[in-house]
């Protein structure tokens, strides 16, 4: 970002390109319908013919759709619309479908961090003991190495299952900084939480610390106002908003966000989990009930995993940083633990391999007793819907928590059409009646936990950048188990005679979604 910013002018474009992306959908609509009128007014008898070439048209792409490796769900959504609809499809294919779009938002191909070859030794050191104890366990980290994703010891890690205890940790940690401070947040909204952050950033940008922030212009178009930017700049924090909206009113990339949530300071902590920075994650608002969220902290050497992750985007993005690589590595050796833990992201770069959505396709796969999972949204492929029934069947002991009080009720009514097939087979549905849970979590036989920032629904695996940590034997697992047994007992079990019991105008409307769920 750069100084003295055209306030009146960004803060119009930023509104304006945000209707002017979701009119687009509606206006290519249009155009087929108008299409049609104007072949068959102008061209009467050959009108057949004319729109017969946009039909075979619209059918050779759906053909290169259905070749092109990726989603098979994604995939049928887009042969469909450019078969019924080959004017509006094409558009919004161009737009939305292909793969270029998430390649052409600005950000360049950086390298990942060079590793350290003593790093490296660490890993598979880390890995073959890990691998010795619980081979299922090794496979999944060995899956994440290959990527790029190292596996670490010497580190704690401490949950949060409550927005204010993780607010007043991070604020307190903030506090301490003596080299620098990363943030990456999808919403960083101006309120009593961030006056608190703010003031703490500006002290100690003012005391010489490196402050860094990335915050997705999306997610944040009413709530984070060019004067609090202006503000942020004149202390000294340096600010980077990704994927700005009023950037791409002609190419409509709205959809590729920077869902992560991501605190690095000094190389020694990092925090993680569903919870961004705005007041109704600490409940100081109250916004569909009560506000359940959950992160954890990491401290020692895993959180340098996350310290490369900011440093990659940064660089993406196109900024630069003072110093080399390496003198962002913590100053102090991690504390002795038990266990391992292994950070990483996942983009929609990285298409059509995603290590979020394989992960969790090799955590429930290789659960024996047990399988929680929380998440806001679902809305998945086949593929992971067919992995909890197969686990259900073979005696696991799966259970799925989401929240009572839904934030987006379009999405919510999709995942209740999955959810009778899960009940068929077993599988546990427990509802949050306090409110709306939001935390994102994956704990299996009570051995590793899965804590992040991703949901379970097509936007996570495809369209966003996400990120997450894995904890393999650590006292965390257990930390998070005690969460998850507190929300359970807040919960109602949602039946299969429940799922039975909706109308057919909710069955018949929920249908209809899910044909769009990809876009939910």
């Amino acid at each position: 970002m750069h100084k003295n910013l055209p306030q009146s002018t960004e803060r119009t474009e930023r509104r304006i390109s945000a209707a002017t992306s979701i009119s687009m959908c509606v206006l290519t609509v249009l155009a087929q319908i108008v299409t049609t009128l104007v072949l068959t007014h102008f061209l009467r008898e050959k009108a057949y013919f004319m729109y017969a070439a946009l039909e075979i048209a619209g059918a050779i792409v759906a053909i290169r759709v259905y070749l092109r490796p990726g989603s098979p769900s994604y995939k049928l959504v887009w042969m469909c619309l450019l078969l019924a609809l080959p004017v509006a499809g094409m558009i919004l294919f161009c737009l939305w479908g292909g793969t270029h779009q998430a390649k052409s938002l600005s950000l360049r191909k950086i390298p990942p961090t060079p590793a350290r070859e003593s790093q490296k030794m660490a890993s598979d050191v880390n890995l073959s003991r890990l691998m010795s104890r619980s081979p299922a366990w090794g496979r999944i980290a060995a899956y994440l190495q290959k990527r790029g994703f190292f596996l670490y010891r010497n580190t704690d890690a401490h949950y949060f299952g409550d927005g204010a205890a993780f607010f007043d940790d991070l604020i307190m940690r903030m506090s301490q900084a003596e080299v620098y401070i990363f943030l990456e947040y999808y919403i960083l909204a101006e309120g009593k939480v961030w006056d608190r952050i703010f003031s703490v950033l500006r002290e100690r940008a003012a005391a010489g610390v490196e402050v860094r922030i990335i915050f997705d212009d999306f997610g944040n178009l009413t709530r984070l106002h060019v004067e609090m930017l202006q503000q942020m700049q004149n202390a000294g924090i340096e600010v980077e908003v990704f994927n700005p909206v009023h950037r791409y009113v002609n190419r409509i990339y709205f959809n590729y966000r920077d869902h992560r949530k991501i605190a690095v300071i000094d190389g020694y902590y990092a925090y993680t989990g569903g919870i961004n920075i705005a007041d109704e994650y600490a409940n100081l608002i109250v916004r569909f009930g009560h506000w359940k969220d959950s992160a954890v902290r990491i401290e020692g050497e895993g959180a340098w995993g996350f310290a490369v992750q900011f440093i990659q985007m940064w660089k993406m993005m196109g900024r630069t940083l003072p110093n080399e690589d390496d003198y962002y590595r913590p100053r102090h050796d991690g504390p002795a633990t038990q266990g391992f833990c292994q950070p990483f992201t996942d983009g929609p770069l990285n298409n059509p391999d995603n290590p979020i959505e394989e992960t969790y396709l090799q955590l429930i796969a290789s659960a024996k007793r047990m399988l929680y999972i929380t998440t806001p949204y679902y809305a998945v492929e086949e593929s992971m819907q067919k992995s909890l029934c197969i686990a259900a069947d073979a005696g696991v002991d799966v259970r799925l928590l989401v929240p009572a009080i839904p934030d987006k009720k379009f999405a919510y009514v999709v995942a209740k059409t999955y959810w009778g097939e899960l009940l068929a087979h077993g599988v546990k549905i427990y509802r949050y009646t306090p409110g709306f849970l939001h935390a994102k979590s994956v704990m299996v036989d009570r051995e590793v936990a899965l804590v992040g920032s991703t949901n379970m629904d097509y936007r996570t695996f495809q369209l966003h950048y996400e990120c997450g940590v894995l904890f393999y034997h650590m006292p965390v697992v257990e930390e998070l188990l005690e969460d998850l047994d507190d929300i359970m007992a807040q919960s109602s079990l949602y039946t299969l005679e429940e799922w039975n019991r909706r109308s057919w105008l909710e069955r018949t409307f929920a249908s209809v979604l899910r044909l769009g769920a990809i876009w939910l």
